[in-house]
């Protein structure tokens, strides 16, 4: 591959930052906004960490052994070669934590990497990193809308915003993309010729039956953030049963819009704001900045159980405890 000229690095890191920054800026300004016009309000609620706070934050740490174990048997049947649980989780991990790097980059690095140790082409890793993102992706759009449309007549994709509608369309695309082994390998091949300047093995892709079973299996780590997210509400305000479906589909809802925030790391700001103006068509619009505040606190601090959960199994894989 021909190496990147290193003024023109700089210049792309330098875009980069000042996306992010720009981002942020629009972000922030527009939440600040909400939350002043109802500070008085946010305050008056008595806020309190109980069983339901714990609970969150179990369940948002959850789902990242969750997609891991998927992950892994995904990277095992094209790989061709063993991927234990234990490892496929660590490695998922360290993505994780590194999701706070702008862009993503560093989650697709650190597999990449991880496979190259493994002896697996690093265009193999690659496909399952957009494999995993495009699932993830699909599974968090299209059920949270189809929830919306029927639990707010419509109202929640009516509200949405600028932002929701390039998550609905990208979900859609990726959605033809992926249910379509032929189309996802001619997209895939280009690319790959492109940036890799090598064709793509037919056997680095999923076959239609696959990537449905796939599909299915990544739904169940947006389960667990629907559910942690209707815990976080539990903990602070009165919640009726039949809030529950649509406040989880609000979450993942915008969860899928923080992923496209590329530029903005952990989607800062991007989420609460997703959060806010689709939870204030349920509850009252106080409540709705109070959760999505509490929701990334809380999600923070599932983060550090995390990275104590990686420390753990990386202590235990230098000593050889761990199966690699």
């Amino acid at each position: 591959m021909t190496e990147v000229p290193a003024d023109r690095r700089r210049g792309r890191k330098l875009l980069r930052s000042g996306l992010t920054v720009v981002v942020l800026l629009v972000v922030g300004w527009f939440f600040a906004q909400v939350l002043l016009a109802n500070w008085s309000a946010v305050a008056a609620i008595d806020v309190s960490f109980d069983g339901w706070s714990v609970l969150a934050m179990l369940l948002f740490a959850g789902a990242v052994p969750l997609s891991g174990l998927i992950w892994g048997r995904m990277t095992a049947l094209l790989s061709g070669t063993s991927v234990p649980v234990l490892e496929a989780v660590r490695v998922q991990c360290a993505s994780w934590l590194l999701k706070y790097v702008p862009g993503q980059l560093g989650s697709a690095v650190n597999k990449v990497v991880w496979g190259g140790r493994r002896g697996i082409p690093r265009s193999l890793m690659v496909i399952t990193f957009v494999y995993e993102n495009a699932f993830l992706l699909i599974g968090s759009v299209v059920p949270a809308l189809a929830v919306l449309a029927v639990t707010t007549a419509g109202q929640g994709v009516a509200a949405g915003s600028r932002d929701v509608w390039l998550a609905v369309v990208a979900a859609l695309v990726l959605m033809a993309l992926v249910g379509d082994p032929r189309v996802f390998r001619a997209v895939a091949g280009v690319l790959g010729s492109r940036v890799l300047k090598r064709e793509l093995p037919q056997e680095h892709f999923l076959g239609a039956a696959a990537a449905a079973r796939y599909q299915l299996a990544f739904l169940g780590p947006r389960l667990l953030n629907a559910a942690g997210f209707v815990c976080v509400a539990l903990s602070t305000v009165p919640v009726p049963a039949r809030l529950f479906l649509p406040l989880g589909a609000i979450y993942v809802l915008a969860g899928a819009v923080g992923i496209l925030a590329v530029f903005v790391p952990s989607g800062l700001g991007v989420r609460e704001s997703v959060i806010v103006v689709f939870a204030a068509i349920v509850m009252p619009v106080e409540q709705a900045v109070l959760l999505s505040l509490l929701a990334r606190l809380y999600s923070t601090a599932a983060d550090v159980l995390v990275a104590v959960g990686y420390a753990a199994l990386s202590a235990a894989h230098r000593r050889g405890r761990v199966a690699t």
